[in-house]
């Protein structure tokens, strides 16, 4: 799994057992070539259209995918 700000909302994605998440820098992202080999998740945004979030930390934003992804698969 790949993460991507434009993705599907990984709380309504299917998640698999086993996988490998692929976390990006703000500023540089993750290759093309990485995006393209796994499924793209990202973490909705909340708010209005004016003050929508724009992204996290890295760590926290890797802790709340762990998180749910660990949750969906029943562990």
């Amino acid at each position: 799994m790949v993460t991507s700000m434009d993705a599907k909302s990984i709380y309504g994605s299917s998640l698999p057992s086993n996988a490998i998440l692929v976390m990006g820098s703000e500023s540089h992202g993750i290759s093309e070539s990485i995006m393209l080999k796994g499924t793209q998740i990202s973490i909705p945004r909340y708010g209005t259209e004016s003050d929508k979030t724009e992204s996290l930390n890295v760590a926290t934003a890797t802790a709340i995918l762990l998180a749910e992804w660990r949750r969906s698969i029943g562990m």
